[in-house]
């Protein structure tokens, strides 16, 4: 009698595994999958049993990959990857054609998102799905058609480049003109409350001390600070009138040309890095992959032109 093909686990026990390794805790992986820790602690034992070793270092409030675990780990998530993305495709093709586009989250929200309806409405027939991530993934593994990424020239290789970006000085009007505090200069910074994102992993030279420098006032103390996780947030502070943000242009573009934000100094630093548009190998000759890059490309230089920063006027304040 001829025996099984494949010796392998019960998938299911393989994707609690991939939880809990990818998490390093059963607590975590539990509540990802919507489990008891019990439940995820029995199914890794079951599979430990099964495979004949360990695959978890269990040490006091802290779980480790064994070396073998390690080796099934990487495996595991190859597998799950490969089969989540065919079932995805194969699903997809009974409706509409999705196309899958990946970026960060700051270029999402405030340029993506707001312009997609220019093409949504010229090719109806398309169903574009945004999957945001401040993560860099592997696009045919996890069945991604495009990806707009925000890296240096050295690591985009096989990328089109879309644009550069500009740093400067961002805020409410209401905040420029202040009544007892309007932002005639830089120096001017020393009154008002300056916004920083904490998370610098994807933009580690968003920092003000670089803005103050270029403006030569390095040495300026504002009168507070507000610290965000994430560059949305500080977005979204600084339209509120909370105090002034770094802006990064092309993203402000719309904002500023809505006059929701303005631009009261003229300075601005260039950023060494770029967006680059990518293309995974399964989208290649795919019509409707060719028709969100043309539009994507067209968008892109438009928003390349010079800035039209929406400065205010304030009145001149006697100095003394």
């Amino acid at each position: 009698m001829q025996g099984k093909r494949f010796d392998l686990p019960p998938l299911d026990r393989l994707e609690v595994f991939e939880a809990a390794a990818r998490n390093l805790s059963f607590t975590r992986a539990a509540a990802e999958l919507h489990l008891t820790q019990s439940a995820v602690s029995r199914s890794i034992a079951l599979l430990e049993e099964r495979l004949g070793f360990e695959l978890f270092e269990r040490r006091h409030r802290a779980l480790l990959l064994t070396e073998r675990g390690q080796a099934l780990y990487a495996a595991t998530v190859e597998a799950l990857e490969r089969l989540h993305g065919t079932v995805g495709r194969l699903r997809a093709s009974e409706a509409a054609p999705t196309l899958t586009v990946t970026t960060t989250l700051s270029f999402a929200a405030l340029w993506l998102i707001p312009r997609l309806t220019g093409f949504t409405r010229t090719h109806p027939g398309v169903d574009v799905r945004i999957a945001a991530s401040n993560d860099v993934q592997d696009l045919d593994r996890a069945g991604i058609d495009v990806a707009v990424r925000y890296t240096r020239a050295e690591r985009a290789l096989g990328a089109t480049r879309l644009f550069g970006e500009e740093v400067f000085p961002v805020c409410s009007p209401k905040l420029a003109q202040d009544s007892a505090h309007p932002l005639a200069r830089p120096e001017d910074l020393r009154h008002h409350v300056l916004l920083h994102v904490e998370n610098l992993h994807a933009t580690p030279w968003l920092v003000w001390n670089q803005w103050l420098e270029a403006a030569g006032i390095a040495d300026l103390k504002p009168a507070g600070s507000l610290h965000f996780s994430h560059y949305e947030q500080l977005v979204r502070a600084a339209l509120d009138g909370q105090g002034v943000a770094l802006g990064r242009m092309p993203l402000m573009r719309d904002l500023l040309r809505s006059g929701k934000l303005v631009s009261p100094f003229e300075r601005a630093i260039a950023s060494p890095r770029c967006y680059y548009l990518l293309r995974s190998q399964r989208s290649l000759g795919n019509p409707d992959v060719d028709l969100f890059e043309k539009w994507l490309r067209k968008e892109a230089t438009q928003s390349a032109k010079p800035p039209a920063r929406r400065s205010v006027a304030v009145k001149p304040v006697k100095r003394t």
